[in-house]
């Protein structure tokens, strides 16, 4: 098995690790408290356990942003999409099946795809979730891909989605992820704003992205990535 296989499996079980245990908290009738620190908790173990084989993205939005920064090289971006996919459809489809016994909670959460709120627009839905984008990419970059960084990077991250939940979750369920987003929506065929989940994570990539390439990356760090070196 090649160094790249052994990536994309560690990508497709660590979003099935983080998706599961995430929207399952939210199905489950947690509330938000519990359910940022579902998140934030399992993305904490998910990137501490597959992060030396894969660099432990787990999140589209996360390849995109660290390829823009030249920390991940983009002939394996769409093979890394595909594989934080298959994870995604994995949990979504799993969660439909544990909860049965509970059609009540499906139907009532979506299989914890995240929504907007009451009153929010698709274009205030974008914005938000560019930002907790931005923030959690910040954090990437800052625990994990900067060679000045404390090696806290799980610790780091998991603490961010679980801020970024706090903060944004009324308001668009603070998915900063497009995956987050499609596996309980293909489970539950539930696809309002679609749209927000996809724009908005993948604006606040790019902009972390290029803010870390030309403004926060020390100058033995702005060297490309190369297909040998894949690692967040």
């Amino acid at each position: 098995m090649t160094r790249h296989t052994r990536a994309l499996l560690a990508e497709a079980a660590g979003t099935f690790m983080f998706f599961f245990i995430g929207a399952g908290a939210i199905v489950a009738g947690g509330d938000l408290v519990a359910v940022a620190l579902a998140h934030g908790l399992a993305l904490a173990v998910a990137v501490s356990s597959f992060g030396a084989l894969s660099g432990g993205h787990f999140n589209p939005a996360v390849t995109f942003g660290l390829a823009i920064a030249g920390r991940h090289p983009w002939s394996r971006v769409l093979t890394y999409w595909a594989a934080q996919v298959v994870g995604a459809l994995a949990a979504g489809f799993a969660l439909r099946y544990v909860f049965d016994f509970d059609p009540t909670g499906l139907n009532r959460t979506h299989i914890g795809t995240p929504a907007l709120g009451g009153g929010v627009t698709d274009p205030a839905g974008i914005v938000v979730e560019a930002i907790l984008t931005v923030f959690l990419l910040w954090a990437v970059f800052g625990t994990a891909v900067s060679p000045l960084a404390p090696r806290i990077a799980g610790f780091g991250i998991g603490l961010m989605v679980a801020a970024d939940i706090l903060a944004g979750g009324p308001i668009t369920g603070a998915a900063m992820n497009p995956a987050r987003w499609l596996g309980p929506a293909i489970a539950a065929g539930f696809f309002a704003s679609w749209y927000v989940y996809i724009i908005g994570p993948l604006i606040g990539a790019a902009l972390a992205g290029l803010s870390y390439r030309y403004v926060f990356a020390p100058p033995e760090d702005r060297a490309p990535a190369t297909p040998a070196a894949p690692r967040a």
